[in-house]
């Protein structure tokens, strides 16, 4: 569903937020940076399972966590649906504590990397939990 930038972020601007809801112009450079945390990340999982060096099964929370951290723009500025983009932000802060235990026995450093990342889909994950009960 193609959407205009200009009217979501209208639409974002027009819900009740929680006094702690950072502006919006905050979450693209966020989100830039956990991005390029997020796919060195993937890669190196990925690149480990394809030489046979860490099992198959430690790149699935990862597959889940970017199928799920991919679905929410859309629901939640595309369809402006609160309670399933709720749902998916569960979704994806519980697929990051999968994906932290699942390779850190494979490699501390990925998992100690997504610290950033959990920190910021922790406090997401409240910010849009609010968001959807004030709404």
């Amino acid at each position: 569903m193609p959407y205009n930038t200009l009217d979501q972020m209208g639409w974002y601007a027009s819900l009740v937020r929680p006094s702690f809801a950072p502006p919006a112009e905050i979450f693209g450079p966020v989100w830039s940076v956990l991005y390029i945390i997020i796919a060195l990340s993937f890669g190196y999982v990925f690149y480990k399972v394809i030489k046979k060096q860490i099992p198959t099964g430690v790149a699935l929370p990862f597959v889940v966590n970017l199928f799920l951290n991919l679905a929410f723009t859309p629901v939640q500025f595309g369809l402006h649906n609160l309670f399933l983009a709720s749902i998916i932000i569960i979704g994806t802060w519980l697929s990051l504590i999968w994906m932290m235990v699942a390779v850190w026995p494979h490699s501390r450093k990925v998992a100690y990397a997504q610290i950033p990342y959990f920190l910021w889909v922790s406090f997401a994950t409240v910010l849009q939990l609010t968001i959807t009960f004030l709404n």
